[in-house]
């Protein structure tokens, strides 16, 4: 057996093992009626969209969806501008006490966000922010992982594409917005794909923040959802629920899967 295979033969069974949940959740949902155990719910039919139907039109599906595509594209927007300047200020311009800076900033991956509730929840409401999307939106509006991945990202490319455009005359500002960000693309979509991730599946943050239900997000509105269905017994419908919340997720990562990787190798991350 060649030696480039066994790292495959090795992940396979995690693989697996990783799609059971996801293939049970699938299974359930487009299975008719009530599954008593996970015998019924083994792949055959008949199947139908009855539980995701029921399930669309029990719980506030559209707004859920709508505040949280708000809250995460509000989020990653003003995040392209804080982490692209950062990592370019790291990456680029050197000044005294640099690579202190960097890693008092990095120190921020070490903090358990749990720890912040408190505080930013006071800060929010002196701000009068609270119950509100931008105040769910407000802590993360700068990245440290993002800062990190850019300033590897521009470090990547080389030197010679700015200076040939400064000595052509243009500003600092055309050198980053018409030169290295349109070359650090691989950068921002791999952040893309993390950041929007993480925002779409946040649940403590949002519960802890909004308290009116038009407020909502996915995973907090799947929360109350799902008391509901399993009071009456509805697994079909309540599996259908979280479907509707984690498919945009999977189908996304299906999708951008290759170029995922690849942004991560441009980046020099392992």
């Amino acid at each position: 057996m060649p030696a480039s295979r066994i790292p495959t033969l090795i992940a396979l069974p995690a693989a697996v093992l990783w799609a059971v949940p996801f293939l049970w959740m699938l299974v359930a949902s487009l299975r008719p009626g009530y599954a008593p155990d996970i015998a019924s719910l083994l792949p055959h039919g008949p199947f139908g969209a009855d539980n995701i139907v029921e399930a669309w039109q029990d719980g506030s599906f559209p707004i859920w969806y709508l505040n949280t595509i708000l809250l995460c594209g509000g989020i990653l927007v003003v995040q392209f501008v804080t982490i692209s300047m950062a990592g370019y200020a790291f990456a680029r311009l050197h000044f005294r006490g640099e690579r202190l800076v960097f890693a008092a900033f990095l120190l921020q991956l070490l903090l358990v966000p749990t720890l912040l509730i408190v505080p930013n929840l006071t800060t929010l409401s002196a701000l009068g922010l609270y119950d509100t999307l931008t105040g769910v939106a407000a802590p993360y509006l700068a990245s440290a992982f993002g800062v990190f991945l850019m300033r590897q990202t521009f470090r990547a490319i080389p030197r010679d594409y700015e200076e040939a455009a400064m000595l052509d005359g243009a500003s600092r500002r055309q050198v980053i917005t018409s030169i290295l960000l349109p070359m650090a693309r691989p950068g921002l979509l791999a952040f893309a794909i993390v950041s929007v991730t993480s925002h779409w599946n946040e649940f403590l943050w949002p519960l802890m923040v909004i308290s009116s239900p038009s407020h909502q997000v996915l995973t907090v509105g799947l929360a109350s959802f799902a008391s509901g269905s399993e009071a009456g017994g509805t697994w079909g419908v309540l599996a259908a629920g979280t479907l509707l919340v984690a498919g945009p997720l999977l189908l996304g990562f299906v999708a951008f899967q290759r170029q995922f990787t690849q942004s991560f190798v441009f980046t020099g991350i392992k």
